[in-house]
């Protein structure tokens, strides 16, 4: 059966996302703060959405042992030819996060979720995943799961282009955080928005305490051309500032993409 969502990113410039302009690096910037700060010594991570790996990279660039998945092929060659650069080796391969029996239990320390489950329109799938990485995970390891605020989302693409100001649009994503591909007005492809207290549930019934909560943009993506008029200077007080306030609850439904945290007991 055709995935849409593979579909997407092999057309898609996934490699230079996160360093295009000021409201993503700090995306970025802001995500390896935290897990720098939160993932000491040597750990076992698998990034089982890793994208090109930059995540999975600057962790092994850590002194991390990281295997990174992904289920977009052109993804997996990316990382390949990357690796082909570094001292160390980091095993790669095609894999779907909702199956990922070929790892065994509690097999790592860390879990980066971070793409996967925005893209699992099925609420079974979401589950497939969820226990997928709880069953990996060791006991009194971490899961990061990134997820699309679903009160973000229409007001984001309203500012955007005035063709999604539409209320069929709005009431369907208030009301299901579901966008398909074959809607009529989806601009990207399948994805499955969410809130905060919806993530935090999910985890919990999963057997994770959370650790942490935070917006990975906040407020950045609404004023892009502004952000990127800044000097490296100005840049960094609005990174500090923003690093300061991202775990402000009003914040997490106010960024365009948010990271959660928890701790399997």
């Amino acid at each position: 059966m055709k995935n849409y969502v593979v579909e997407s990113y092999e057309n898609y410039n996934e490699e230079n996302r996160l360093s295009t302009n000021n409201a993503r690096r700090i995306e970025y910037l802001t995500t390896i703060r935290v897990l720098d700060e939160l993932i000491t010594g040597n750990k076992k991570i698998l990034d089982c959405a890793a994208g090109t790996g930059i995540y999975a990279f600057h962790l092994a660039d850590m002194g991390h042992d990281v295997t990174a998945t992904d289920i977009t092929p052109r993804h997996v060659k990316i990382m390949n030819d990357i690796l082909e650069t570094k001292s160390y080796d980091m095993h790669t391969a095609v894999l779907d996060a909702t199956d990922m029996s070929v790892f065994a239990d509690e097999s790592f320390d860390v879990v980066l979720n971070m793409g996967p489950l925005y893209h699992l329109t099925d609420e079974n799938a979401r589950k497939k995943c969820l226990s997928e990485c709880s069953r990996v995970l060791k006991k009194g390891g971490l899961l990061v799961t990134a997820y699309i605020p679903r009160y973000y989302i229409f007001q984001y693409l309203a500012m955007q282009d005035v063709n999604y100001l539409d209320d069929k649009l709005a009431k369907q994503l208030i009301n299901t955080g579901i966008l398909r591909h074959d809607d009529e007005k989806c601009f990207w492809t399948d994805t499955y928005y969410s809130s905060a207290d919806e993530m935090e549930k999910m985890h919990s019934e999963y057997g994770f305490e959370t650790v942490d909560h935070f917006a990975q943009d906040g407020l950045t993506p609404q004023f892009n051309e502004k952000a990127d008029s800044w000097n490296d200077e100005q840049f960094k007080i609005w990174c500090d500032y923003h690093f300061s306030v991202c775990r402000e609850k009003s914040l997490l439904g106010a960024s365009n993409h948010v990271v959660l945290i928890g701790k399997k007991l």
